[in-house]
């Protein structure tokens, strides 16, 4: 009963909500990672990206003023990862929030003495375990060009990984995944990059992606979306996992 309810409320939430076509075409323009996208997936998108923006509260911060189309473009690229998944992928948070561009957060570090420091960081973007989603607009804005680069799906990446406790790169699969095949492929992968960044060795991932293993599969997600046959060139393994859990394989579709 509980689940008809929740499909009847989101239904109902599209109906009484729908997305002006001018303004539609006017975001989907700024977006080319959505290229190739089948009639089908654009309207399943658009669905999402209508319940997402009821669902959460988009505030701006700093001095920030948001749009409808501002919020509708942070929602499209939200919702591209859990197409085929559902928005109750992002449950259990309601914020998104935004600065006019990179902002400045304090983080407790511990040394190798054991000692605390507060440590300040600029950052572009910034998701809470127990929270929403924080993302510098200057940065947004152009996230959905196709360079490898996507603030908004490295965040909301990193919402599914919190799914299942702290971003550790081990999403909740399902049954018909193997965590076994999932660790190994994103292990051997993670110590090959870093080995190559440590020679001075290029890559087609970001080295910000060596950071940790979150952050693996923060950056790596981004590339899946935005140049998926780099990296199906790079790591084959790591891409056929990202086919079987994101249910989408971008390299179809994006060349």
């Amino acid at each position: 009963m509980l689940q008809w309810y929740k499909r009847w409320k989101r239904k109902r939430i599209i109906r009484q909500n729908p997305i002006d076509p001018r303004d539609w075409q006017q975001v989907l323009s700024q977006l080319p990672v959505l290229k190739g996208l089948s009639d089908a997936e654009l309207h399943k998108l658009r669905e999402l990206a209508i319940v997402f923006m009821h669902e959460k509260d988009f505030i701006g911060i700093k001095g920030q003023v948001l749009t409808g189309n501002m919020a509708l473009l942070i929602a499209l690229q939200a919702c591209l990862p859990i197409l085929h998944l559902g928005i109750d992928w992002y449950r259990g948070w309601s914020s998104v929030l935004v600065y006019p561009a990179a902002f400045r957060a304090k983080r407790t570090q511990v040394d190798q003495y054991g000692i605390a420091h507060e440590v300040e960081h600029d950052l572009l973007g910034e998701a809470w375990s127990h929270g929403g989603v924080v993302l510098a607009w200057d940065d947004t804005a152009d996230a959905g060009v196709i360079d490898g680069h996507n603030l908004v799906i490295h965040e909301f990446v990193h919402k599914l990984d919190m799914l299942n406790g702290a971003a550790d790169g081990f999403f909740p699969l399902p049954p018909e995944m193997s965590g076994r095949d999932w660790t190994a492929s994103f292990s051997q992968a993670f110590d090959d990059l870093t080995a190559k960044l440590s020679r001075g060795e290029t890559s087609a991932i970001d080295r910000y992606a060596a950071t940790n293993a979150a952050e693996f599969v923060a950056v790596t997600s981004e590339v899946f979306f935005e140049l998926p046959v780099r990296l199906r060139a790079e790591y084959p393994d790591v891409y056929r996992n990202y086919v079987s859990f994101y249910r989408q394989d971008p390299s179809k579709r994006l060349n």
